[in-house]
């Protein structure tokens, strides 16, 4: 399977308490039969119940009675159906999922429609939530993503979150790499926890280089963020280059053909380009670690997320002292390696 990825998406709901009684009311709800006694399809039938309160706890609640009958991947920033719930409603009400609510506040008729436009997309269609949003989080920054590419849900946020985990000093690094940058989470998560880099970022994709500028422009960081179209090193041809980086991150595809066989329908959405990574999942992972001294400054450094393919990768460089990296926050299978560990 496809390793799960830190929770990213810190939605506050911790003021939201269950009660029994509310339960089975919303449950009874969803399970609604007309006079003959025959259950009336989910999709034809209000989700959110009109005759009791519209306030924005209640809609939580109800939405994640309604989520939780479904079979879903909780996969893409998220880890539960109330998360994932309240992530919905509180966007289709124009509030910031991140910050605290007034969950006492009533939600309107067409506000409520939203809401249940928005469940019925991520239940009958399995669409992940960033996607139905069109917006996410990473490392505390607020991205623009759609289906050109992966939702960003990386550990490696943490890393640049907390210092580099001592690793590195980010306040010294002044050239730095990502490679296979999707929506460009980690080159802009980069350049504002290296204040003073310049940063690198490519991808083969050329869809995916569109979102990554939008998102460029939105943190204003067209003067620090270089972005070039190609296949890993391959799309560094520009002469402003720096001849060497202090801090190399790639999050590459790694799902290996296995895995992507038996995906859940969520990861459908995405693009097979930025998972698939051939029958052992290190096709691209191969070439980063072949390839990457020659790009490293002397004291510099490679992160690169290889999820569940860290077995495969550890059986294929066995002699290569990996250091694989711990979140408190989840996730796994990231390693660091220093320019002079990789093998040459």
């Amino acid at each position: 399977m496809i390793c799960p990825e830190s929770r990213i998406i810190r939605i506050v709901t911790g003021v939201i308490r269950f009660t029994t009684r509310m339960d089975c009311v919303f449950l009874n709800l969803l399970r609604v039969q007309d006079r003959r006694g025959v259950t009336t399809p989910m999709h034809a039938r209000e989700i959110i119940p009109r005759q009791y309160s519209a306030d924005v706890a209640s809609v939580i609640k109800a939405a994640t009675v309604y989520l939780t009958s479904f079979e879903l991947e909780y996969a893409h920033g998220t880890s539960t159906a109330q998360d994932e719930a309240a992530w919905l409603v509180l966007e289709a009400a124009n509030l910031s999922p991140v910050e605290m609510p007034d969950y006492d506040r009533e939600l309107d008729e067409l506000t409520l429609q939203q809401v249940e436009h928005f469940l019925r997309l991520r239940t009958e269609q399995r669409i992940p939530a960033a996607y139905i949003t069109g917006r996410t989080w990473f490392a505390g920054l607020e991205f623009t993503v759609d289906p050109r590419v992966l939702i960003p849900r990386s550990p490696i946020a943490e890393f640049l979150t907390e210092d580099g985990f001592g690793l590195v000093d980010l306040g010294h690094v002044r050239s730095a790499l990502d490679l296979c940058t999707g929506s460009g989470c980690i080159a802009v998560a980069l350049a504002h926890a290296c204040p003073d880099a310049l940063v690198h970022a490519t991808d083969l994709s050329a869809d995916a280089l569109e979102v990554a500028s939008i998102n460029v422009k939105k943190h204003a960081l067209e003067d620090r963020i270089a972005l070039f179209q190609g296949d890993l090193f391959n799309a560094l041809t520009s002469e402003k280059q720096p001849h060497r980086y202090d801090l190399i991150l790639s999050n590459p595809p790694y799902v290996d053909a296995g895995d992507m066989q038996s995906v859940s329908t969520e990861f459908t959405h995405e693009p097979s380009l930025g998972l698939a990574a051939g029958d052992d999942g290190l096709d691209l992972a191969r070439d980063i670690i072949a390839q990457a001294h020659r790009f490293l400054s002397p004291a510099g450094l490679l992160v690169c997320e290889v999820g569940n393919s860290q077995p495969a990768l550890e059986t294929a460089f066995p002699d290569t002292p990996f250091l694989w990296l711990e979140f408190a926050n989840g996730g796994a299978g990231v390693f660091a390696l220093t320019r002079e560990q990789l093998p040459l």
